[in-house]
């Protein structure tokens, strides 16, 4: 009954060996599994991500609206638009509100109404009529020289922090929309406050 022992005593110690080299491998797998299995997630949360961007991004546009006698901004995008800041000009040189852009226009500031924009929120859709002037002749007369020597300019975000610059600062030029990192902390007299 010795002999017998004898001859599985050297195949005791392959066993335990090739079951250690399997274990090995399936860790290994495991492990590859895992960091997948992270890797996938990974991209699904960046997927999301931008899904949520395209649901929220505004698109902010100044526009002439002729039968209201207005020069509106409306936000033409599919989620909220918060606007930090609104610069004006006129013939390159800054101006503080309405009034004062129709007396470097030489337009007499009397009958208009107008609204802020600088420091709000549009929601998708929405409009607003940045300046609307009763008097049909002034209107045409503001019109007319707006297109030559009125400059505007609005910096915008998303409810993510994305932000955008709409420039019209140009005029005759067409207007341009560029993303930046942040809308910029401006001095008070470069400020429109409409």
């Amino acid at each position: 009954m010795s002999e017998p022992a004898q001859l599985h005593a050297p195949f005791a110690h392959i066993a335990p060996a090739r079951r250690r080299e399997w274990d090995g491998v399936a860790a290994i797998i495991a492990a590859l599994v895992g960091l997948l299995a992270l890797c996938v997630s990974g991209y699904t949360a960046y997927i999301q991500r931008q899904q949520v961007r395209a649901q929220v991004w505004p698109y902010l546009e100044v526009s002439n609206f002729d039968s209201e006698h207005a020069l509106a901004v409306l936000n033409k995008g599919v989620g909220p638009a918060i606007v930090r800041s609104a610069q004006v000009w006129v013939d390159g040189k800054a101006q503080p509100d309405w009034k004062h852009v129709l007396n470097a226009l030489d337009i007499p500031p009397r009958s208009f109404q107008d609204s802020t924009v600088n420091g709000t929120v549009l929601s998708a859709g929405e409009r607003v009529a940045m300046i609307k002037i009763l008097d049909e002749v002034v209107y045409q007369r503001f019109r007319d020289a707006a297109k030559t020597r009125l400059g505007m300019q609005l910096c915008f975000c998303s409810t993510l922090g994305e932000c955008w610059l709409y420039s019209d600062r140009m005029p005759g030029a067409h207007a341009s929309q560029q993303s930046v990192g942040q809308c910029q902390n401006l001095p008070v007299a470069e400020l429109f406050n409409d």
